[in-house]
């Protein structure tokens, strides 16, 4: 008699064989056994869930948010039972087979895939992604509910307290802060971790994805002067608002409006060292009350007038717009990650970014193709073909297989 997922036809497991499509198109075998084998998580014996089907079912998770374990598992080799490509149904594993497959991998596989996959998209004629020679990218933080557990708790906290004084009120929550590009709301960069971890110490780990010829737009709570500086170090050019009531002297005033002024270390009470030398542009905006005030590293006005970097500003909201595509589409409504333990929490949200980017990946081509801004193609039409590519694609081995007869190693 054949074992749970064992092919009387073939001498394959069907888990040897799943159809994840559009998946293997940005994440291809290949690259995702060299991050398993740079990772030590190739599995050591023969299983019904290896581990390079494990990586893809995180994928699938993730882009069928909605679903049960077994269902998505279900769906992964829906397309390879409709080609009536088996004689034998693959037994669906169970919840708990899957949760211990899922521990067994862990985190560090699918942070190393986002980082190895995870970059900017845009190249120069892409439209909407670029200011003259400047990338646009974005800075910002959100957090995501997690399932209220003891693990989930101590690792990542609850929000503050409510102001009425009550106590454990709200899911546990971890904090993401991230890059996005502009343009194509791809992530190219995420720092992920306890709730109790302000916005600024996170951004540092993030940092390391700029590269000179981006502009980062960051909002006033993301400034500091050594934040400013360590940003700046990576050769990134920057254009974040700051508080109104920062002292900023005028240095010299410049013909289109803004002016040049110097940012001073907070513990520089009486600026005794130089400070740093920045353009400032103020400006105010119909309907809404008080002043606007942005701080760049462009100090010539000729490169970037006053009145472009004041309608520039706007596109950090872009950083928003992808936040609801990840959360409210690919999530689903009042998301809370399924996982019950903080690694596959993180894990899971990695994989949240990976098929969000993948997403984009592919919106960003259609758009390149139909001369269009990638803006102006619908997230949630593109993520209903994806769903549907993923159950109609060929299939692919996720493991190598061998000739009928012939037994795998332990």
């Amino acid at each position: 008699m054949a074992r749970a997922g064992q092919l009387k036809s073939s001498g394959e497991r069907l888990s040897d064989r799943v159809a994840v499509g559009v998946l293997t198109q940005a994440f291809p075998r290949s690259l995702v056994d060299e991050v398993l084998a740079e990772t030590g998580r190739v599995q050591q014996r023969n299983r019904l869930l290896p581990a390079r089907l494990v990586v893809y079912f995180v994928l699938a998770m993730c882009l069928f948010s909605g679903q049960s374990y077994e269902e998505v598992a279900r769906l992964l080799t829906a397309g390879l039972q409709d080609a009536r490509r088996w004689r034998t149904s693959w037994v669906v594993p169970s919840t708990a087979a899957i949760w211990k497959a899922r521990s067994r991998l862990g985190v560090t596989p699918l942070r190393e895939l986002f980082a190895r996959v995870c970059c900017p998209v845009a190249v120069p004629d892409s439209q909407g992604a670029f200011y003259r020679d400047w990338r646009l990218a974005a800075i910002d933080g959100t957090t995501f509910d997690l399932p209220d557990t003891k693990a989930n708790v101590e690792a990542f906290g609850r929000p503050p307290r409510s102001g009425r004084g009550e106590q454990d009120v709200g899911y546990p929550q971890l904090r993401m802060v991230g890059l996005v590009e502009c343009g194509t709301h791809a992530v190219f960069g995420a720092a992920i971790g306890a709730l109790r971890t302000g916005e600024q110490a996170q951004a540092r780990a993030v940092l390391a994805s700029l590269r000179p010829g981006m502009l980062l737009l960051a909002d006033r709570g993301f400034y500091s002067v050594d934040l400013w500086n360590a940003a700046a170090a990576t050769g990134a050019d920057l254009l974040w608002r700051v508080r109104k009531d920062l002292v900023l002297p005028v240095v010299e005033q410049l013909p289109d409006g803004s002016y040049l002024t110097e940012i001073f270390d907070r513990s520089d009470i009486h600026h005794t060292r130089h400070g740093v030398p920045v353009r400032a542009v103020e400006y105010t905006i119909a309907g809404h009350e008080g002043v606007y005030r942005l701080l760049t590293t462009i100090l010539d006005p000729h490169m970037a007038p006053a009145s472009d970097l004041a309608a520039l500003y706007a596109q950090r909201w872009e950083f928003e717009s992808t936040l609801d595509e990840i959360k409210t589409h690919l999530g689903g409504p009042h998301l809370v990650l399924r996982s019950q333990h903080p690694d596959g929490a993180e894990q899971e949200l990695y994989g949240f970014l990976l098929v969000h980017h993948a997403i984009r990946h592919l919106m960003h081509q259609a758009a390149r193709e139909a001369d269009q801004d990638p803006d102006r193609i619908s997230f949630t039409r593109s993520l209903r073909v994806v769903r549907r590519q993923v159950t109609d694609q060929a299939a692919f081995p996720p493991r190598p297989t061998r000739p009928r007869g012939q037994s795998h190693p332990r």
